[in-house]
């Protein structure tokens, strides 16, 4: 991999933010293509007891420039509901047609994801 290539997915902005036992990071990277996409890491500490260490417990998402208005809107309805008690408008048909069709997650995939760190 050349020098240009490694330099052009740097982080280009981060901010972490502690809340308890979590920390987020929210990272703003470059494409190859120059185009800006978002990461948004929870990391959890974590013991061990079979090795005796503690790691730290990572889950990610990419969230690309297209997909921030949804993203945006799906966030604000839900905290605004958690915060207010308020359920939001409905969505139209089609709308809740897409979100079903991929809320079908298998978490129990991810669990051979999430393995103890290395040192």
């Amino acid at each position: 991999m050349g020098e240009f290539e490694k330099t052009e997915r740097q982080e280009i902005f981060s901010r972490a933010v502690r809340a308890g036992k979590r920390t987020y990071f929210f990272d703003v990277k470059s494409t190859r293509a120059g185009d800006y996409y978002l990461t948004i890491t929870e990391s959890k500490k974590r013991f061990n007891n079979e090795l005796g260490k503690f790691y730290y417990e990572k889950h990610k998402i990419f969230l690309y420039k297209e997909d921030f208005e949804k993203f945006q809107d799906g966030f604000k309805d839900v905290v605004d509901f958690i915060i207010n008690e308020v359920v939001p408008e409905e969505k139209s048909e089609e709308e809740t047609k897409e979100v079903e069709k991929f809320s079908e997650v298998n978490f129990e995939d991810l669990d051979s994801e999430t393995k103890p760190e290395k040192e």
